[in-house]
């Protein structure tokens, strides 16, 4: 979450008069993440999270939204969009699509011990069996399709063996299909930064902006490669089988998921380095904005290649 543009109160005061929200105590821009503007907005009533989005357009956000209403409803701790005057989730901030949701309790953690990562593979299982009722679907807006649409336009930024890996890694996804592996809604985007956390329990999962519809076994795979990395971009053996066996308990996997592991774990990393390749070196213009650094997933690729991803349950 960031900010790219600026909402003043008199202007977020004269927006909420379309909503049953009391009287704007406060308004705070989010200074983390890539793809949004953000802002806390505290009311007499409770506690937000304002959202304008700068990419996603009004036609794309319903799915996203009624997501986000469909998981709160069968007991998944996610934001709850608040509904307008007019029973609409969606309305128009500064010539901008935006929404306003329940702002959860917790905070994100940076060095996840073994029990968070019971409970986030636990969570993650709860979500993937709750998405099975909601009925939208969504095609992975970031699949193959835009990996070869992007790749071109980093190529002149990276060095040769760079440009090597990311052309092979590619070409080797191309080839592979993700359609005989259980699909469904993933949130393709759960790094801990969009997970809260109170104490060893989950208070709730944020920011579901890219999620879609696809091979769960690709979310547990993007998931597990920020949640169960050692400090040198390493999978943790130990906490990535507490993580397995804890999803595994919820939505038991099938074998072709098993044998298609290694795999996944490769294409998780590719997309995030391939992603923040793009965000680094084709930036947007924003206020408060944060990219990330696109090694750290190079090396987590270079790791699973190299250890041909050897863990599982």
């Amino acid at each position: 979450m960031s900010v790219y543009t600026t909402v003043t109160e008199d202007e977020l005061v004269g927006w909420l008069g379309d909503y049953s929200l009391g009287q704007l105590l406060e308004l705070q821009g989010i200074a983390s993440g890539i793809e949004n503007t953000n802002y806390f907005v505290t009311t007499s009533n409770g506690r937000f999270v304002l959202t304008l989005f700068e990419k996603l357009t009004a036609y794309e956000l319903p799915f996203y939204l009624n997501l986000m209403a469909h998981l709160a409803r069968h007991g998944i701790p996610c934001p709850a969009p608040v509904a307008n005057r007019h029973n609409q989730f969606l309305g128009i901030l500064k010539n901008r699509p935006a929404c306003i949701v329940s702002r959860l309790a917790g905070k994100s953690v940076t060095h996840p011990t073994a029990a968070h990562c019971e409970a986030m593979g636990a969570m993650l299982g709860q979500m993937h069996i709750a998405g099975m009722s909601f009925s939208q679907m969504m095609p992975n807006p970031r699949g193959a399709s835009w990996r070869n649409v992007t790749a071109p336009q980093v190529m002149p930024f990276l060095n040769a063996g760079q440009a090597a890996l990311l052309k092979s890694e590619v070409a080797l996804h191309a080839e592979q299909s993700l359609l005989g592996l259980p699909q469904g809604l993933i949130h393709a985007d759960l790094f801990r930064d969009n997970v809260l956390m109170l104490d060893d329990r989950i208070g709730g999962l944020i920011d579901f902006y890219f999620a879609c519809t696809d091979a769960l076994l690709y979310d547990v795979a993007i998931t597990v490669n920020d949640w169960c990395m050692n400090p040198d971009a390493s999978l943790d053996a130990d906490r990535t089988q507490i993580f397995l066996r804890s999803y595994h308990r919820v939505r038991p996997f099938e074998q072709n998921e098993a044998t298609s592991w290694p795999s996944m774990l490769r294409l998780a990393a590719l997309r995030f380095w391939l992603s923040r390749l793009f965000d680094l070196h084709l930036p947007r213009d924003g206020d408060l904005t944060h990219a990330h650094d696109p090694g750290h997933f190079e090396r987590i690729l270079q790791n699973h290649i190299a250890t041909k991803c050897a863990v599982w349950l």
